[in-house]
């Protein structure tokens, strides 16, 4: 088993008085992270999945003495899935109040769902964690840089869920990816908003899967669906909560001369974003290959920061006279331009405009640099 990061950061803020919640895909390690947690709690602690019936009733009483009798005298208690639970917010609230010697940890898969849920009842209350699939740090911790360099184009082909990344064959990770598309992609998605057009957001999906790193607008994806665009921004919205998408927006400071209204669109798991496409086929025999690598280079650096605890602004940027740079980050005032480029020969020209407008650096991340871009020396 990989050792998540993520742990030592969820130890820390145990027994504060205040509800840990931890969102993250289905399938990306939750319920092994929080187990793992438990294990060292032995008796003191309990798992309980709200998927189960029993779960979401001995739960949802509102009598203080049954839910008491319910949670028994554990110290540490974990509700997976918890979105699933009735008024779940106001429930976790009470116990926070009544019972402050209880550690509750939920999990959800959406943050659309549980946010909703928890967001006001446990205003001051909570801290909230994100996990990610794998991260590049945490397998080369548990192996070596030599080794997971080696690894970088099976990470562009078939992402970094824990399952896929410790099966053996190519046909078992690509099996395991279609099943995970199929039976839990959509699964969070479709019941938000009693959304019944599942060929619709199907389609969306794979619209945007296919319009990788490029560059696409609320507008013409509506009409490429034969929706209005309120709706297509509703389900963006959704599928960013449920953790499948996340959108870059433009660097735009001059409206004249830089685009400013349109977004690009990645994927939370390149693995998953293939399956969808049916394309796991390697870097050197697909056109895709650039914006491949740029979805991985900026989930990867999101990942790393997040385990920093680093807020930079991050955006792409790009002229009307088609200048342009993959990626962009702001912090503290400083302003730094990055291009990805998967061929480490390729050279690429350097936008002066950009430089001498912001005082900014640019550099170009390719295989061989990469490690530093995400804190890897």
């Amino acid at each position: 088993m990989i050792n998540r990061q993520l742990q030592v950061k969820l130890e820390k803020k145990l027994f504060q008085q205040k509800v840990v919640i931890l969102y993250g895909a289905r399938q990306v390690g939750k319920t092994t992270l929080v187990k793992n947690l438990l294990s060292s709690f032995g008796k003191d602690s309990k798992y309980l999945s709200c998927d189960q019936i029993s779960v979401q009733k001995g739960l949802e009483s509102k009598d203080i003495e049954q839910i008491k009798i319910f949670l028994g005298n554990y110290k540490l208690i974990a509700l997976d899935e918890a979105q699933n639970v009735n008024e779940v917010g106001k429930i976790l609230k009470l116990i926070v109040d009544f019972f402050p010697e209880v550690q509750i940890i939920a999990t959800g898969s959406s943050s659309f769902d549980l946010a909703d849920k928890v967001s006001e009842p446990l205003t001051g209350r909570n801290f909230t964690f994100l996990l990610y699939p794998l991260s590049v740090s945490e397998i080369v911790q548990n192996s070596d840089q030599a080794r997971t360099k080696a690894e970088l184009e099976s990470f562009l082909r078939f992402g970094m869920y824990p399952e896929v990344y410790t099966l053996q064959s190519e046909e078992e990770k690509i099996e395991r990816l279609n099943e995970i598309a199929s039976d839990y992609l959509y699964k969070d998605v479709l019941k938000f908003e009693r959304i019944r057009k599942s060929d619709i957001v199907k389609r969306l999906i794979e619209l945007l899967a296919l319009q990788l790193g490029q560059e696409v607008s609320s507008t013409e994806l509506a009409t490429q669906l034969g929706i209005n665009r309120i709706t297509v921004e509703k389900y963006l919205d959704i599928l960013e909560k449920s953790f499948i998408i996340f959108k870059l927006r433009s660097f735009s400071r001059n409206k004249r001369k830089e685009i400013s209204k349109s977004f690009k669109v990645y994927f939370f798991d390149l693995g998953i974003r293939n399956s969808i496409i049916q394309n796991f086929n390697a870097p050197d025999l697909r056109t895709d290959t650039g914006a491949l690598w740029e979805n991985f280079c900026i989930l990867e650096r999101r990942k790393y920061l997040e385990q920093k605890g680093e807020s930079k602004l991050a955006y792409f940027w790009r002229t009307y006279d088609q200048k342009e740079l993959d990626y962009v980050e702001e912090s503290a005032g400083k302003i730094t331009g990055y291009e990805f480029k998967w061929n480490a020969k390729k050279t690429f020209k350097e936008p002066e405009e950009f430089k001498k407008r912001y005082g900014a650096e640019i550099e170009k991340i390719d295989p061989e640099n990469f490690w530093s871009f995400i804190g890897i020396k």
